[in-house]
């Protein structure tokens, strides 16, 4: 999507961090943005400095009613989805997968892959009946490379991956371009939402201060424009990353094959 000016957009998890950054890379290209989030009253004090090109909406990602209303709302405000951001995302304490809580395994599955597939299906379908747009879905490093401690998250956003993957197998016959995002250590909130069992002080400094969250912001812009489907943030885990390809690899080449070859 070449052509972002005049374009309608939707951001979730856009009060703060990764998703108001790309909200406002976005508003800044020319676009019309609603930015979607849980927190009311972060919302509310951005709203205030992005202008008439912004509308802010009150949302739970894992809410389907509330998805069709933030729907109805934004095409009386701006017209069609030709942008999806599905950013929304939260983190949980650090702790071994056979102690965390089962609850706390559902709500980041609800969260993240069942939130984004929310979106997708709220928006998706519109943009493939026009023949164009694109979907943005936020997953991170821990979405290729598992870390111990953070098996849920890892698990969650390891779905995000396969969701987006095959996403854009499907939407690419039809003119809409699909980028999945792979965040390394970036400044935001991220756990801090107040989750119960699902943040904490371990898990914020663990990730460190990070890069400023505008240039991820300009990167989603980029990769919109360019139809790029990986859209990692810092290239310095591009090695973890090739690591655990080789891994891979090594256990095929010891696996027994069963087409004749």
């Amino acid at each position: 999507m070449q052509t972002i000016n005049g374009r309608t957009a939707f951001v979730t998890g856009a009060a703060s961090g990764i998703g108001l950054a790309v909200a406002e890379s976005l508003l800044a290209a020319g676009a019309r943005v609603v930015l979607a989030d849980r927190d009311e009253a972060a919302l509310e004090r951005e709203a205030g400095r992005l202008g008439a090109g912004a509308l802010v909406w009150h949302l739970d990602v894992t809410d389907r009613d509330g998805w069709q209303e933030a729907k109805r709302a934004t095409e009386q405000a701006f017209g069609p989805v030709d942008i999806l951001v599905n950013n929304a995302g939260i983190g949980h304490n650090l702790v071994d997968t056979v102690d965390l809580p089962a609850e706390v395994f559902d709500r980041m599955m609800a969260v993240m892959p069942t939130g984004t597939f929310n979106g997708v299906h709220t928006f998706a379908a519109g943009m493939r009946d026009r023949g164009e747009g694109h979907i943005v879905n936020t997953a991170s490093m821990l979405g290729l490379v598992a870390n111990a401690r953070f098996g849920a998250y890892s698990a969650a956003k390891f779905a995000v991956v396969g969701l987006s993957e095959a996403l854009a197998a499907e939407m690419a016959p039809h003119g809409v371009g699909v980028s999945v995002v792979f965040p390394g250590l970036v400044r935001t909130n991220f756990g801090k939402a107040g989750d119960r069992g699902m943040s904490s002080a371990d898990l914020t400094s663990s990730v460190g201060e990070g890069i400023d969250p505008g240039l991820v912001g300009a990167q989603v812009v980029d990769a919109i424009r360019d139809n790029r489907l990986y859209v990692p943030t810092h290239g310095e885990f591009g090695p973890t990353v090739a690591a655990r390809a080789a891994r891979l690899q090594e256990a095929f080449a010891t696996a027994p094959r069963h087409d004749g070859a």
